[in-house]
């Protein structure tokens, strides 16, 4: 069926499929994605090849093409924000609305052991599949840039 490979720290993926991660949150994040340079760099801290807390990447696989994908960053401030932040998660359009959105979360969040936070357009279908997994709006982000 599809293979899950779990990247960290401990567990790089190698330099071909990293970029293949990278294309492919590019093209399937849609409206709600980052440049890639923005997308290596979510991957990097998750990973620690930047100096970050760590965190892990998931892959969902269909053979030998990416139909899904996960990255999740460790924030380093349990207690008093969550301990875990999910950057980013893609299902390949051709196959959304399989339930491979609900199993990537289901392993996500397994694997994050703590509190997860995410940042949601209010627009993005997404929306619904994390207020399934109990995602609660509990605060109204705001953010200041200097110009």
């Amino acid at each position: 069926m599809y293979q899950t490979n779990i990247f960290n720290p401990e567990k790089l993926p190698s330099e071909k499929e990293k970029n293949e991660i990278i294309d492919f949150l590019y093209t399937h994040l849609d409206q709600f994605g980052d440049p890639r340079e923005d997308i290596s760099k979510a991957i990097d801290y998750s990973l620690k090849i930047s100096d970050s807390f760590g965190g892990f990447v998931l892959q969902l696989k269909d053979d030998n093409q990416t139909v899904g994908a996960v990255v999740i960053n460790k924030t380093g401030m349990d207690g008093y924000i969550p301990g875990n932040i999910l950057v980013y998660i893609a299902i390949h359009s051709d196959y959304r609305g399989k339930g491979l959105g609900k199993e990537l979360m289901e392993k996500s969040l397994s694997e994050a052991a703590g509190d997860v936070a995410l940042h949601v357009e209010p627009d993005n279908p997404a929306k619904l599949l994390y207020e399934k997994f109990g995602f609660t709006n509990k605060y109204l982000e705001m953010r200041y840039k200097p110009q």
